[in-house]
């Protein structure tokens, strides 16, 4: 005999994955040669790390207090940009403007910080690129990272503008996802730079 068709047993319900799309693949290939470009900068200076025979040291001229609040803003923007995100997949046009503009205010406080910072070592500490090798892998590092971050910035202005005129598209949104990745990319790899720098060769020039 043959069942009813109530017993007969029910599927599971199959979610379909979600795939990426080919300009989400080309940005995951873009950040994956960043992190062995970043990679190399970072095996670089902990390579030359207390070979200096000529001062300053990490430990003489690297200001804490500066770099750790710095630190502070660009992490939160991490947050921010995040729930910036959400606003716009919600369709919450004003919250998106107003969170997409702290992100950006937070991303240019980190900015002047390093700005300031590097005015300091310059002034007062007398550190230029080519001062010893710790000069060298430091503004290398540095300011290669600093330049990442004016990208994302300058990047964020833009769709700050575009949304701030209501021209933002379905196109634009998958754009404004992939800027959120970048920016915590850059975010993710300060994070490395600052243990690196700041913290383990501080301790190994003590």
């Amino acid at each position: 005999m043959t069942a009813p068709a109530s017993d007969l047993p029910v599927p599971p319900e199959i979610s379909p994955e979600r795939t990426l799309t080919a300009i989400q693949w080309g940005m995951a290939s873009f950040l994956l040669s960043e992190v062995a470009f970043f990679g190399t900068l970072i095996a670089v200076y902990v390579g030359f790390m207390g070979s200096d025979i000529v001062g300053p040291t990490p430990a003489e001229a690297l200001s804490m207090p500066l770099v750790i609040l710095s630190t502070i803003c660009l992490l939160a923007s991490s947050v921010v940009i995040h729930f910036a995100e959400r606003s716009l997949e919600h369709g919450q046009h004003r919250s998106f403007c107003i969170l997409l503009a702290g992100t950006i205010a937070l991303g240019i406080t980190f900015l002047l910080g390093t700005a300031v910072e590097w005015r300091e070592l310059i002034n007062e500490h007398h550190l230029t690129i080519g001062r010893n090798l710790f000069g060298t892998t430091y503004y290398t590092l540095i300011g290669f990272h600093g330049l990442h971050v004016t990208v994302g910035v300058v990047a964020m202005l833009i769709f700050l503008a575009l949304s701030i005129g209501r021209e933002l598209s379905h196109q634009h949104r998958t754009g404004m996802e992939l800027v959120a990745w970048y920016w915590h990319f850059v975010d993710a790899v300060w994070i490395v730079v600052f243990l690196v720098v700041y913290v383990a060769s501080r301790s190994a020039a003590a």
